[in-house]
């Protein structure tokens, strides 16, 4: 049997990984830039992870969530210490393309409206929303029909207070760095405008984390930015390094009833112990202060660099603008730096989303082999 071929692959096998590195089967080392899509928090094969891991799958790996599992409790105990979430709920789920399409649904429940607002050149994984992130709605269609899907500017208040006037919204899904996008990011009176509207009209607030949450801006939601209160925060990606996990915090304001959502891996033992070694690891490396650090470092080293146009993002949630496509520049810091990076739908742009752990020796690596290669461009 063939895969199914929806991907363009680079012609490398990783066998093996740690912390910042991943190995071919040649034993060829690769710094690790990009974290396969900001997936990598607290390492490649982090030991404490190895081992919560090990031991559980020992004991018992996957049950029903018809029976009581203390670790959904401890993990979402540990989520509302570490978040700053406080009286949240949490609903627990396998990615976040499913963390955003319940969420969408449980914000139409809650106010029985149907139609959703995003906003340009976001995305929101394979869901309703999704169609917000590419000009081609054949390349990703919506999954719930029943949810029309409204794309404004990013930026724009006075279309956003329009389309909320006519009472038929049941939620604004936004993130506040964009990921796949291409890492724009607005203002604070932007984001404190959206939440006040949403606040005005009956439409739930859905702030997606996915890819931003779990300490990789330097806070741990990129919407602690701006003084705002989402009624949903999706979580994905970060949340199990590597592990599928996804889930919806749900403000207090949101009652829950007995059906309202469901999922059949969702919460398991193996992702809960995967999550919550990944908040342990946060909070005892203090990888969020380390990621503002490096952050800092990173942002110093790139205004050096007169090729780079913008410096976008926040934390190790970071692009490089140039005035170039950069298709050709990712592949020889693949192939002859072995360096992985990330691209965007902006051509233009290169992303670094690292495991939180980089240190500066590694952002020197990349900088040099960026310096390097950019010489060879303007000669």
């Amino acid at each position: 049997m063939s895969l199914f071929n929806v991907y363009p692959l680079f012609d490398i096998t990783p066998v093996k990984a740690k912390d910042v590195f991943v190995f071919d089967e040649n034993n060829t080392k690769y710094l690790d830039l990009y974290g396969g899509h900001a997936v990598i928090s607290i390492g490649h094969s982090h030991p404490k992870y190895v081992a919560a891991i090990s031991e559980q799958v020992s004991k018992l790996g996957f049950y029903s969530n018809s029976i009581q599992n203390p670790l959904q409790v401890q993990l979402a105990d540990k989520l509302e210490q570490l978040s700053g979430c406080k009286d949240y709920d949490l609903f627990l789920c396998n990615s976040g393309a499913e963390a955003n399409e319940n969420a969408l649904k449980l914000a139409s429940f809650h106010n029985g409206k149907k139609k959703v607002v995003a906003f340009k050149n976001s995305f929101h994984g394979r869901t309703s929303a999704a169609v917000a992130a590419t000009d081609n709605p054949k390349i990703i269609a919506p999954i719930n029909a029943q949810q029309e899907v409204e794309i404004l500017a990013l930026g724009d208040l006075e279309s956003l207070e329009k389309a909320l006037a006519k009472n038929d919204v049941c939620a604004v899904i936004i993130e506040c760095i964009q990921g796949v996008g291409g890492l724009d990011e607005s203002t604070a009176t932007f984001y404190e405008g959206v939440d006040a509207l949403c606040k005005r009209y009956n439409t739930c607030f859905i702030a997606d984390e996915v890819q931003s949450g779990f300490g990789r801006t330097g806070d741990f939601f990129a919407f602690q930015k701006y003084k705002v209160t989402p009624d949903i925060i999706s979580i994905a990606k970060g949340m199990g390094n590597g592990f599928p996990i996804g889930g919806i915090l749900i403000h207090p304001n949101i009652k829950a009833s007995f059906g309202l959502l469901g999922t059949t891996f969702g919460g398991n033992h193996l992702a809960c112990v995967a999550s919550l070694t990944v908040l342990e690891v946060i909070e005892e490396e203090q990888l969020m202060q380390n990621a503002k650090e490096i952050s800092t470092y990173f942002i110093e080293k790139a205004k050096e660099i007169t090729a780079i146009k913008k410096i976008k993002g926040r934390g190790l949630m970071l692009g490089l603008e140039f005035d170039f496509p950069i298709a050709e520049l990712r592949k020889k810091l693949i192939f002859d730096h072995k360096i992985f990076t990330g691209s965007a739908k902006n051509p233009n742009l290169i992303r670094i989303l690292p495991p939180l752990t980089i240190k500066k020796e590694h952002v020197d690596l990349f900088f040099e082999a960026l310096k390097s290669e950019l010489k060879k461009i303007t000669t």
